[in-house]
């Protein structure tokens, strides 16, 4: 069996009157999500490896609210915050990352507003600084000279400028990286943005998922890169939609640069 990974609480630090250097908020997919677990494993093994000092809050993490106030329920989302910014200020974090662009998004720009103010950083985001202070090598590996083209999630390219942290990270493992033709600030949602992940899409022509599947599909990678658990889900369906899972796979930037090291 495969070592436990060890993942610290901020309880447990603060009963050693400790403080980590940075706070790994897992969210809802990363907790819950089948798939997503193993974009939250491969990002602790990436943290474990570069020897970085982090805690979750694990019971002590609730939903950020993003769902709830994109589907238009406001005072869901204040509790929600609420309970979050009492759970983070009682600890003292000035420094969050997370592998979900929703609750990157959400606790960066619309916590502060409710008195949660953080460093909030993208896992990409925060595994460029490792790279670039070299506390983490990204090298070839497996995936060299792999066609893959990277889905920009809307939260982190549209509504945050963030395009090229997830891409840098890509060509430092030596892949042929592709572009669709609707890429960056020109992107297309994967269909599970605004609340859209929890119910069945508006009667239409075609599945907003299925048309961005399309588009990965015509610069024909091996690989569909991701930097969101619902973009997974969602470009992992439309590659299932398509038949072709047995020659595209779905994978986050975190689980690309540990398995190409075996990690």
């Amino acid at each position: 069996m495969a070592e436990a990974l060890k993942v610290p609480t901020m309880a447990e630090y603060m009963a050693e009157g400790k403080k980590p250097e940075v706070l790994f908020w897992v969210g809802c997919a990363g907790s819950f999500d089948d798939r997503a677990k193993k974009i939250t494993k491969a990002f602790v093994k990436l943290l474990h490896e570069a020897g970085v000092d982090f805690a979750v809050l694990g019971t002590e993490e609730s939903c950020t609210g993003d769902p709830a106030k994109r589907s238009g329920n406001e005072f869901l989302f204040q509790m929600q915050a609420a309970t979050n910014i009492e759970v983070l200020n009682g600890y003292e974090i000035e420094k969050v990352v997370t592998a979900c662009p929703h609750c990157f998004n959400t606790i960066k720009n619309e916590y502060p507003a409710l008195g949660g103010n953080y460093e909030v950083m993208h896992h990409t985001q925060f595994l460029k600084s490792l790279l670039n202070e070299g506390k983490l090598k990204v090298e070839g590996g497996k995936f060299k000279g792999k066609r893959i083209t990277f889905h920009d999630p809307c939260y982190l390219g549209r509504a945050n400028g963030e395009y090229e942290a997830p891409r840098d990270l890509l060509r430092k493992l030596e892949v042929e990286l592709v572009e669709m033709r609707k890429c960056k600030s020109n992107g297309l949602c994967c269909g599970a943005g605004g609340g859209q992940m929890f119910k069945e899409p508006e009667p239409g022509n075609k599945d907003v998922n299925i048309e961005r599947t399309e588009q990965a599909m015509e610069v024909k990678p091996e690989v569909i890169a991701a930097g969101c658990p619902f973009c997974n889900t969602m470009m992992t369906d439309g590659v299932k939609d398509k038949n072709k899972e047995d020659s595209v796979e779905v994978m986050d930037v975190a689980e690309l640069i540990a398995n190409a090291h075996d990690l």
